[in-house]
């Protein structure tokens, strides 16, 4: 069935505030999972609402936390989430974090204490339609194998990038550092499809495709290998150590059965690319993208995003009848 844009979002945020989530954090919720939704990011959309829910039944996450942000340095804004989501703590340090990138050309928001459960590209989309580049990554809970070892130590860590480009949407990329999203590997689990050869390990470290494995006791992979690997680490240091974060193996969420989200860290740097020398940036990238399609590239990253949402502008964003009836059910529980 069909749902408009405002509605589903309004939905879900019924669901958030039914479930004691302050209203300023339920709008934000909502508006960042409806997003998703309309994207096409299904394993970051209204799949994510179970695990919302359960997270917060279980007392591991603050849904009331009032972020504090911290004026720290000419080009860095800090802010602590309280043992909250990390979009609301964005959300409240974003005029800062964009004053100081166009006075000083380039700033870096630092959020601990938070937790992430959502897309990472609506974190930094919004910037390159301000003109802003923008560059962000978040480890999460631990699930992934370093390369050469033989236990988890990473989390699928995100990293994030958008910029402006003329006379076309922001170029905006989101990708995990894992072989796979573990939201796509729990959708593969659930509809019973196999994941990719290289994806992951069962308990015993063996190589496996089968999704249940990998969710019981085994792991993800890093994609590329050394390379996944490095970058996964870099993920780890910048977003937890950096921060003040946890990396992903320092939180202890075993006496919160049906917890979900990762109580970590996250690292936004957005740059002013009108204190650059020569053409206009946007017009660069513009030129850089007329030389790939030039190449023969056919897609860029974040079109099939773009065209999900025209999509969902005419039509609405469909959505299974029990999916929508369920969320209908828990946006009514007292």
């Amino acid at each position: 069935m069909p749902i408009a844009f405002a509605e589903l979002a309004s939905l879900l945020q019924a669901i958030f505030l039914r479930h004691g989530v302050a209203p300023q954090v339920a709008q934000v919720l909502a508006h960042n999972c409806a997003t998703a939704e309309q994207d096409g990011a299904t394993s970051h959309g209204v799949f994510r609402i179970n695990g919302y829910l359960a997270t917060l039944a279980s007392g591991w996450v603050d849904g009331r936390a009032v972020p504090v942000v911290e004026d720290v340095a000419s080009g860095y804004v800090a802010v602590d989430a309280a043992g909250g989501f990390a979009q609301p703590a964005l959300q409240a340090a974003r005029p800062l974090l964009v004053s100081k990138a166009r006075a000083a050309g380039i700033a870096v928001l630092a959020i601990r204490n938070s937790h992430h459960f959502a897309a990472l590209w609506p974190d930094v989309e919004p910037f390159a339609r301000e003109g802003l580049v923008a560059l962000s990554v978040v480890n999460s809970m631990t699930c992934v194998v370093p390369q050469g070892g033989q236990r988890p130590v990473f989390g699928t860590n995100p990293v994030a990038f958008a910029a402006p480009c003329a006379g076309a949407e922001p170029i905006v990329f989101d990708m995990a550092t894992s072989a796979l999203a573990h939201g796509d590997v729990q959708i593969a689990a659930r509809e019973g499809h196999s994941l990719p050869p290289g994806s992951g390990v069962d308990r015993h470290g063996q190589p496996t495709c089968d999704p249940r494995a990998v969710l019981d006791g085994g792991a993800l992979l890093p994609f590329g290998g050394h390379k996944g690997s490095a970058l996964s680490m870099m993920v780890e240091l910048l977003s937890a150590a950096l921060t003040g974060g946890h990396f992903a193996f320092e939180f202890d969420w075993s006496q919160h059965p049906g917890a979900q989200t990762p109580w970590t860290g996250q690292l936004i740097i957005v740059i002013d690319p009108a204190k650059t020398a020569g053409a206009p940036f946007a017009e660069r990238a513009r030129t850089l993208v007329e030389h790939m399609r030039a190449a023969g590239v056919e897609r860029f990253s974040g079109e099939r995003r773009y065209r999900n949402r025209q999509r969902a502008a005419r039509e609405g964003i469909w959505l299974e009848e029990p999916q929508l009836a369920q969320l209908r059910q828990w946006a009514e529980q007292q």
